[in-house]
Protein backbone atom coordinates (compact mmCIF):
# COMPACT_ATOMS: atom_id res chain seq x y z
CA UNK A 1 0.00 0.00 0.00
CA UNK A 2 1.10 3.35 -0.83
CA UNK A 3 1.27 5.90 1.49
CA UNK A 4 2.06 9.42 1.92
CA UNK A 5 5.23 8.69 3.78
CA UNK A 6 5.73 6.87 0.15
CA UNK A 7 5.26 10.39 -1.61
CA UNK A 8 7.91 12.45 0.89
CA UNK A 9 10.85 9.72 0.39
CA UNK A 10 10.15 9.81 -3.65
CA UNK A 11 10.78 13.68 -3.12
CA UNK A 12 13.43 13.65 -0.69
CA UNK A 13 15.81 10.77 -2.05
CA UNK A 14 15.20 13.08 -5.81
CA UNK A 15 17.54 15.87 -3.74
CA UNK A 16 21.01 16.37 -5.57
CA UNK A 17 22.68 16.38 -2.36
CA UNK A 18 20.88 13.25 -0.87
CA UNK A 19 21.82 9.94 -1.69
CA UNK A 20 20.74 6.72 0.55
CA UNK A 21 23.30 7.17 3.46
CA UNK A 22 22.38 10.91 4.06
CA UNK A 23 18.17 9.98 3.82
CA UNK A 24 19.45 7.33 6.46
CA UNK A 25 20.36 10.02 8.64
CA UNK A 26 17.44 12.49 8.07
CA UNK A 27 15.56 9.40 8.94
CA UNK A 28 17.55 8.79 12.14
CA UNK A 29 17.21 12.49 13.10
CA UNK A 30 13.48 13.14 12.33
CA UNK A 31 12.03 9.72 12.40
CA UNK A 32 10.37 9.66 8.94
CA UNK A 33 11.02 11.13 5.23
CA UNK A 34 7.78 12.74 6.05
CA UNK A 35 9.19 14.50 9.06
CA UNK A 36 12.65 15.30 7.59
CA UNK A 37 11.31 17.20 4.47
CA UNK A 38 9.11 19.37 6.60
CA UNK A 39 12.22 20.31 9.17
CA UNK A 40 15.48 19.23 8.13
CA UNK A 41 16.09 22.68 6.04
CA UNK A 42 15.45 24.30 9.05
CA UNK A 43 16.66 21.94 11.69
CA UNK A 44 19.95 20.28 10.10
CA UNK A 45 21.98 20.80 12.71
CA UNK A 46 20.47 18.34 14.60
CA UNK A 47 21.53 15.41 11.74
CA UNK A 48 25.45 14.57 11.89
CA UNK A 49 27.51 14.78 9.17
CA UNK A 50 24.82 16.80 6.69
CA UNK A 51 25.07 20.01 5.96
CA UNK A 52 23.38 23.60 4.78
CA UNK A 53 24.55 22.23 1.05
CA UNK A 54 22.93 19.14 1.53
CA UNK A 55 19.78 20.09 2.97
CA UNK A 56 19.38 23.13 0.22
CA UNK A 57 17.33 21.04 -2.50
CA UNK A 58 14.55 20.21 0.58
CA UNK A 59 11.13 21.77 0.31
CA UNK A 60 11.72 22.15 -3.46
CA UNK A 61 7.89 21.95 -5.21
CA UNK A 62 9.55 20.70 -8.44
CA UNK A 63 10.25 17.02 -6.22
CA UNK A 64 6.60 17.00 -4.83
CA UNK A 65 5.06 16.83 -8.11
CA UNK A 66 7.94 14.37 -9.36
CA UNK A 67 6.51 12.09 -6.44
CA UNK A 68 3.21 12.71 -7.31
CA UNK A 69 3.65 11.71 -10.62
CA UNK A 70 5.92 8.48 -10.08
CA UNK A 71 3.19 7.27 -7.63
CA UNK A 72 0.86 7.54 -10.43
CA UNK A 73 3.46 5.65 -12.72
CA UNK A 74 3.78 3.18 -10.01
CA UNK A 75 0.26 2.38 -9.31
CA UNK A 76 -0.58 2.34 -13.25
CA UNK A 77 1.91 -0.81 -13.87
CA UNK A 78 1.53 -2.42 -10.69
CA UNK A 79 4.98 -1.43 -9.16
CA UNK A 80 5.48 -1.85 -5.25
CA UNK A 81 7.27 1.05 -3.49
CA UNK A 82 9.50 -0.39 -0.73
CA UNK A 83 11.36 1.55 2.03
CA UNK A 84 14.47 0.73 3.60
CA UNK A 85 13.73 2.79 7.10
CA UNK A 86 10.02 0.50 7.05
CA UNK A 87 12.25 -3.37 6.71
CA UNK A 88 10.37 -3.52 3.77
CA UNK A 89 13.55 -4.22 1.53
CA UNK A 90 14.99 -8.01 1.68
CA UNK A 91 16.54 -8.64 5.02
CA UNK A 92 19.66 -9.18 4.31
CA UNK A 93 20.50 -6.21 2.02
CA UNK A 94 18.52 -3.80 4.70
CA UNK A 95 21.59 -4.57 6.66
CA UNK A 96 24.20 -2.99 3.95
CA UNK A 97 25.35 0.43 5.48
CA UNK A 98 24.72 1.36 1.73
CA UNK A 99 21.54 -0.30 1.44
CA UNK A 100 18.80 1.43 -1.06
CA UNK A 101 16.65 3.74 0.52
CA UNK A 102 13.45 3.05 -2.46
CA UNK A 103 13.58 -0.54 -4.01
CA UNK A 104 10.71 -0.74 -6.48
CA UNK A 105 9.36 -4.53 -7.47
CA UNK A 106 7.16 -5.77 -9.81
CA UNK A 107 6.53 -9.44 -8.52
CA UNK A 108 6.88 -11.05 -5.26
CA UNK A 109 9.26 -13.35 -3.80
CA UNK A 110 9.92 -14.90 -0.51
CA UNK A 111 11.96 -13.37 1.71
CA UNK A 112 12.50 -16.57 4.13
CA UNK A 113 13.91 -18.63 0.94
CA UNK A 114 18.04 -18.74 0.37
CA UNK A 115 19.24 -16.51 -2.20
CA UNK A 116 22.16 -17.19 -4.58
CA UNK A 117 23.72 -14.37 -6.71
CA UNK A 118 25.14 -15.41 -10.04
CA UNK A 119 26.78 -12.96 -11.85
CA UNK A 120 29.35 -12.75 -15.03
CA UNK A 121 30.49 -11.66 -18.21
CA UNK A 122 27.89 -10.89 -21.40
CA UNK A 123 30.79 -12.88 -23.31
CA UNK A 124 29.66 -16.09 -22.19
CA UNK A 125 31.24 -19.27 -23.43
CA UNK A 126 30.41 -22.86 -23.95
CA UNK A 127 32.39 -23.81 -20.51
CA UNK A 128 30.65 -20.49 -18.35
CA UNK A 129 26.95 -21.72 -19.98
CA UNK A 130 27.70 -25.89 -19.06
CA UNK A 131 28.70 -24.95 -15.83
CA UNK A 132 25.36 -23.02 -15.32
CA UNK A 133 23.62 -25.94 -16.80
CA UNK A 134 25.28 -28.03 -14.38
CA UNK A 135 24.87 -25.88 -11.26
CA UNK A 136 21.26 -25.90 -11.68
CA UNK A 137 20.91 -29.90 -12.28
CA UNK A 138 22.56 -30.18 -9.63
CA UNK A 139 20.38 -27.96 -6.95
CA UNK A 140 16.85 -28.73 -8.73
CA UNK A 141 15.85 -30.13 -5.64
CA UNK A 142 16.67 -27.64 -3.37
CA UNK A 143 14.77 -24.14 -2.64
CA UNK A 144 16.39 -20.95 -2.91
CA UNK A 145 16.10 -18.01 -5.50
CA UNK A 146 18.28 -17.33 -7.87
CA UNK A 147 19.46 -13.56 -8.40
CA UNK A 148 21.10 -11.82 -11.45
CA UNK A 149 21.33 -9.14 -13.35
CA UNK A 150 19.22 -9.80 -16.69
CA UNK A 151 21.82 -8.29 -18.79
CA UNK A 152 23.21 -10.55 -22.03
CA UNK A 153 25.85 -13.77 -21.29
CA UNK A 154 25.97 -15.22 -18.22
CA UNK A 155 22.80 -13.46 -16.52
CA UNK A 156 20.21 -14.05 -19.19
CA UNK A 157 21.52 -17.88 -19.03
CA UNK A 158 20.58 -17.85 -15.11
CA UNK A 159 17.22 -16.49 -15.47
CA UNK A 160 16.34 -18.91 -18.11
CA UNK A 161 17.88 -21.69 -16.52
CA UNK A 162 16.26 -20.67 -13.25
CA UNK A 163 12.89 -20.51 -15.23
CA UNK A 164 13.63 -24.19 -17.10
CA UNK A 165 13.73 -25.60 -13.59
CA UNK A 166 11.69 -23.50 -12.02
CA UNK A 167 13.99 -21.84 -9.67
CA UNK A 168 12.19 -19.02 -8.56
CA UNK A 169 14.70 -15.71 -9.91
CA UNK A 170 15.11 -12.15 -9.38
CA UNK A 171 16.34 -10.03 -12.02
CA UNK A 172 17.89 -6.54 -10.26
CA UNK A 173 17.38 -3.48 -13.10
CA UNK A 174 20.08 -0.57 -13.47
CA UNK A 175 17.84 1.50 -15.27
CA UNK A 176 13.87 2.56 -14.21
CA UNK A 177 10.79 0.54 -15.08
CA UNK A 178 10.00 2.69 -17.69
CA UNK A 179 12.53 1.14 -20.05
CA UNK A 180 14.06 -2.52 -20.78
CA UNK A 181 17.69 -2.98 -21.02
CA UNK A 182 18.74 -4.82 -23.07
CA UNK A 183 15.84 -4.64 -25.49
CA UNK A 184 16.72 -8.33 -26.48
CA UNK A 185 15.64 -9.19 -22.77
CA UNK A 186 12.27 -8.10 -22.78
CA UNK A 187 10.63 -10.58 -23.29
CA UNK A 188 12.70 -12.46 -20.90
CA UNK A 189 11.83 -10.49 -18.47
CA UNK A 190 8.36 -10.83 -18.88
CA UNK A 191 8.99 -14.39 -18.87
CA UNK A 192 10.17 -14.26 -15.64
CA UNK A 193 7.50 -12.06 -13.81
CA UNK A 194 4.97 -14.83 -16.14
CA UNK A 195 6.80 -17.74 -14.29
CA UNK A 196 6.47 -16.27 -10.47
CA UNK A 197 9.77 -14.43 -10.46
CA UNK A 198 10.67 -10.78 -10.03
CA UNK A 199 11.83 -7.73 -10.85
CA UNK A 200 13.85 -5.00 -8.91
CA UNK A 201 15.29 -1.56 -9.24
CA UNK A 202 16.45 1.12 -7.07
CA UNK A 203 16.01 3.87 -9.82
CA UNK A 204 12.99 6.02 -10.72
CA UNK A 205 11.23 6.37 -14.38
CA UNK A 206 13.01 8.92 -14.58
CA UNK A 207 16.87 6.79 -15.01
CA UNK A 208 17.79 5.66 -17.74
CA UNK A 209 20.70 2.83 -18.48
CA UNK A 210 23.28 4.87 -18.10
CA UNK A 211 26.95 3.62 -17.46
CA UNK A 212 27.58 4.17 -13.86
CA UNK A 213 23.90 2.91 -13.01
CA UNK A 214 25.37 -0.81 -13.80
CA UNK A 215 28.08 -1.21 -11.02
CA UNK A 216 25.62 0.62 -8.36
CA UNK A 217 23.23 -2.31 -9.45
CA UNK A 218 25.81 -4.40 -8.48
CA UNK A 219 25.99 -3.75 -4.91
CA UNK A 220 22.42 -4.83 -4.63
CA UNK A 221 23.15 -8.35 -6.33
CA UNK A 222 26.02 -8.45 -3.73
CA UNK A 223 23.89 -7.30 -0.85
CA UNK A 224 20.81 -9.39 -1.37
CA UNK A 225 22.23 -12.50 -1.00
CA UNK A 226 24.75 -14.72 1.40
CA UNK A 227 26.53 -16.22 -1.36
CA UNK A 228 27.54 -14.79 -4.83
CA UNK A 229 29.00 -16.66 -7.83
CA UNK A 230 31.10 -15.68 -10.15
CA UNK A 231 30.67 -17.75 -13.80
CA UNK A 232 33.21 -15.84 -16.18
CA UNK A 233 34.70 -12.32 -16.22
CA UNK A 234 37.66 -10.68 -17.71
CA UNK A 235 39.92 -8.14 -15.69
CA UNK A 236 38.17 -5.10 -14.44
CA UNK A 237 34.96 -6.69 -15.65
CA UNK A 238 31.63 -5.61 -13.90
CA UNK A 239 31.38 -8.61 -11.57
CA UNK A 240 34.50 -7.54 -10.17
CA UNK A 241 32.68 -4.83 -8.61
CA UNK A 242 29.86 -7.58 -7.51
CA UNK A 243 32.81 -9.58 -5.57
CA UNK A 244 34.53 -6.85 -4.26
CA UNK A 245 30.70 -5.70 -2.62
CA UNK A 246 30.29 -9.33 -1.74
CA UNK A 247 33.31 -8.85 0.14
CA UNK A 248 33.23 -5.71 1.74
CA UNK A 249 29.01 -6.77 3.11
CA UNK A 250 31.08 -10.29 4.78
CA UNK A 251 29.17 -12.21 2.03
CA UNK A 252 30.72 -15.73 0.54
CA UNK A 253 32.31 -15.40 -3.06
CA UNK A 254 33.09 -18.31 -5.25
CA UNK A 255 34.85 -17.91 -8.55
CA UNK A 256 34.65 -20.92 -11.74
CA UNK A 257 38.53 -20.98 -12.47
CA UNK A 258 39.71 -21.27 -15.94
CA UNK A 259 43.01 -21.31 -18.03
CA UNK A 260 44.83 -18.38 -18.06
CA UNK A 261 44.70 -17.99 -21.63
CA UNK A 262 41.07 -17.60 -21.59
CA UNK A 263 40.55 -13.99 -21.85
CA UNK A 264 36.77 -14.72 -19.77
CA UNK A 265 38.46 -16.61 -17.05
CA UNK A 266 41.38 -14.13 -16.35
CA UNK A 267 38.99 -12.07 -13.98
CA UNK A 268 38.28 -15.27 -11.95
CA UNK A 269 41.76 -16.57 -11.45
CA UNK A 270 42.63 -13.24 -9.91
CA UNK A 271 39.47 -13.36 -7.38
CA UNK A 272 40.93 -16.74 -6.74
CA UNK A 273 44.60 -15.67 -6.49
CA UNK A 274 44.02 -12.33 -4.29
CA UNK A 275 41.87 -14.26 -2.00
CA UNK A 276 38.31 -12.27 -3.07
CA UNK A 277 36.83 -15.79 -3.51
CA UNK A 278 36.81 -19.21 -3.11
CA UNK A 279 37.76 -21.48 -5.90
CA UNK A 280 34.94 -23.74 -7.68
CA UNK A 281 36.33 -27.28 -8.12
CA UNK A 282 33.13 -29.35 -8.99
CA UNK A 283 29.52 -28.49 -8.89
CA UNK A 284 28.36 -30.81 -6.03
CA UNK A 285 31.58 -29.20 -3.68
CA UNK A 286 29.53 -25.79 -4.41
CA UNK A 287 26.27 -27.22 -4.36
CA UNK A 288 27.27 -28.56 -0.55
CA UNK A 289 29.38 -24.98 0.31
CA UNK A 290 26.49 -22.31 -0.49
CA UNK A 291 24.12 -24.70 1.58
CA UNK A 292 21.83 -26.23 -0.77
CA UNK A 293 22.73 -29.47 0.25
CA UNK A 294 20.55 -30.53 2.93
CA UNK A 295 16.79 -31.53 1.75
CA UNK A 296 14.49 -31.74 4.67
CA UNK A 297 14.42 -35.54 4.26
CA UNK A 298 18.39 -35.18 4.30
CA UNK A 299 18.22 -33.02 7.16
CA UNK A 300 16.20 -35.66 8.99
CA UNK A 301 18.66 -38.20 8.38
CA UNK A 302 21.61 -36.31 10.04
CA UNK A 303 19.61 -35.41 12.59
CA UNK A 304 17.44 -38.26 13.53
CA UNK A 305 16.42 -36.85 16.90
CA UNK A 306 13.17 -35.32 17.54
CA UNK A 307 12.82 -31.75 18.28
CA UNK A 308 10.56 -32.77 21.22
CA UNK A 309 13.15 -35.14 22.39
CA UNK A 310 16.06 -32.46 23.20
CA UNK A 311 15.91 -30.87 26.29
CA UNK A 312 18.16 -27.71 25.45
CA UNK A 313 20.61 -25.99 28.44
CA UNK A 314 19.62 -22.52 28.82
CA UNK A 315 22.66 -21.34 26.94
CA UNK A 316 21.23 -23.45 24.22
CA UNK A 317 18.11 -21.97 24.56
CA UNK A 318 18.43 -18.55 24.83
CA UNK A 319 21.35 -18.74 21.73
CA UNK A 320 18.61 -20.84 19.24
CA UNK A 321 15.75 -18.88 19.71
CA UNK A 322 17.52 -15.86 18.84
CA UNK A 323 18.24 -17.59 15.82
CA UNK A 324 14.81 -18.98 14.94
CA UNK A 325 13.63 -15.13 15.25
CA UNK A 326 16.48 -14.13 13.16
CA UNK A 327 16.44 -16.57 10.06
CA UNK A 328 19.99 -16.63 8.25
CA UNK A 329 21.71 -14.59 11.10
CA UNK A 330 25.45 -13.77 10.71
CA UNK A 331 27.28 -14.86 13.67
CA UNK A 332 29.15 -11.37 14.29
CA UNK A 333 24.97 -9.94 14.27
CA UNK A 334 24.18 -12.76 16.68
CA UNK A 335 26.90 -11.80 18.94
CA UNK A 336 26.14 -8.37 19.10
CA UNK A 337 22.79 -8.79 19.48
CA UNK A 338 23.29 -10.55 23.35
CA UNK A 339 26.84 -9.16 23.81
CA UNK A 340 28.63 -11.87 23.57
CA UNK A 341 31.84 -12.77 21.78
CA UNK A 342 31.26 -14.82 18.64
CA UNK A 343 34.17 -17.36 19.44
CA UNK A 344 32.35 -17.58 22.98
CA UNK A 345 29.07 -18.32 20.85
CA UNK A 346 30.15 -21.03 18.33
CA UNK A 347 30.76 -23.80 20.55
CA UNK A 348 27.09 -23.33 21.60
CA UNK A 349 25.84 -23.19 18.23
CA UNK A 350 27.85 -26.06 17.14
CA UNK A 351 26.09 -28.10 19.42
CA UNK A 352 22.67 -26.93 18.32
CA UNK A 353 23.48 -28.29 14.76
CA UNK A 354 24.35 -31.67 16.38
CA UNK A 355 21.02 -31.85 18.10
CA UNK A 356 19.11 -30.70 14.81
CA UNK A 357 18.36 -27.40 15.56
CA UNK A 358 20.55 -25.07 13.57
CA UNK A 359 21.32 -25.56 10.29
CA UNK A 360 24.41 -23.46 8.95
CA UNK A 361 25.35 -21.91 5.38
CA UNK A 362 28.20 -20.24 4.39
CA UNK A 363 29.40 -16.98 5.44
CA UNK A 364 28.43 -18.23 9.41
CA UNK A 365 24.97 -17.85 8.94
CA UNK A 366 22.37 -20.10 11.05
CA UNK A 367 18.87 -21.00 10.59
CA UNK A 368 16.75 -22.77 13.07
CA UNK A 369 15.04 -25.85 11.31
Amino acid sequence: MITEEHFYAIALRECSLIGDINFQKLIHAFGSAGEAWKKAKREFSKTDGVGKKTVADIGNEEYLKFAENEIKFCEKNNIQIRLRHLKELPYLLNECDDAPAILYQKGNFDDSLQKISIVGTRNMTSYGKQFIVDFFEASKNSKYISVSGLALGVDKEVHEQSIQFKIPTIAVLAHGFHTLYPSKNKKLSEKILQEGGTLVTEFNSSRKPDRENFIQRNRIIAGISPSTIVVETGFGGGSISTASFANDYNREVFALPGKITDPYSQGCNQLIFQHKAAAISTVKGLVDSVGLNHSKEKVAELFPYSKTDVQLTDSQESVYQLIKAHPQVFLDDLAQMISVPSYKILPIILELELLGKVKSFSGRQFMAI
